[in-house]
C-alpha cells in the first residue's frame, strides 16, 4: 500500500526553523536581529502560524548559515542501525579483505563510512583515490598495519589513524578476525 503524505508547508518551515536555530545556538531575538526581521514575525513562523515570504526565508537561511532548502526540507531519520555482519559485503579481489558500506554521504557532503573485515595474508593495497580524500580508521578487533604504503603504522583495538587517501595506501591484517571502521572523506 503506497500512501501519499501531504506535508503542511507552514509546519515544515516551523520545524526546520526551530531545528536550525537550535543547531546554531541562537535565541529567537538574535536570529531575528541577524535576519533583519521582527521577533514577532519569527515567533509566528516558528509556531507554524506565519506566512513566510521567499525574502524572509532567504534572510533566515543566510542568518543561520544554511541552504535555503534546509528550511523547506524534512530532516532525515536520525537513527539507523546496521548489525555487524549485515549489509552488502564487498570483497577485495586480491586479499582476504571485505568492506560493508555503513553510511553514504548526504547530498552536499563528501564522506562514506565502512566496516572492514580482514584476515592475515596478502595485504590490501589501494591505488590513490581522488585528490583531497582522507581516510580515518579505528581498529575494533585484531591488529593491522595500515596507512600510506611508505609510512604504514601498526594499530590495535581502539587505535585511530588518519592518512591521505590520495596516495597509495595499505591495509594488512596481522591477526585473524581483524575488524575496523573506516570513514573516507573528501576536502
Amino acid at each position: 500500500m503506497n500512501e501519499s503524505r501531504q506535508v503542511n508547508p507552514k509546519a515544515l518551515v516551523a520545524a526546520s526553523l526551530k531545528r536550525e536555530r537550535a543547531r546554531a545556538g541562537l535565541s529567537l531575538t538574535e536570529l531575528a536581529r541577524r535576519a533583519g526581521i521582527g521577533k514577532s514575525t519569527l515567533s509566528q513562523l516558528e509556531s507554524g502560524e506565519g506566512n513566510p515570504s521567499v525574502e524572509t526565508l532567504w534572510s533566515l537561511s543566510t542568518a543561520l548559515g544554511v541552504q535555503f532548502s534546509a528550511l523547506l526540507d524534512s530532516p532525515a531519520p536520525t537513527v539507523e542501525v546496521i548489525r555487524f555482519g549485515e549489509g552488502p559485503l564487498i570483497p577485495a579481489a586480491d586479499a582476504d579483505y571485505s568492506a560493508t558500506l555503513l553510511s553514504t554521504a548526504a547530498p552536499g557532503s563528501r564522506r562514506d563510512m565502512y566496516v572492514i573485515r580482514a584476515e592475515p595474508g596478502k595485504p590490501r593495497v589501494s591505488a590513490p583515490h581522488a585528490r583531497g580524500v582522507v581516510e580515518h580508521v579505528v581498529i575494533s578487533a585484531g591488529r593491522a598495519r595500515l596507512g600510506p604504503s611508505d609510512a604504514a603504522e601498526e594499530l590495535g583495538p581502539g587505535d585511530y589513524i588518519s592518512y591521505p587517501g590520495d596516495v597509495e595506501h595499505v591495509f594488512d591484517a596481522l591477526e585473524p578476525g581483524t575488524v575496523a571502521v573506516m570513514l573516507s572523506e573528501t576536502f
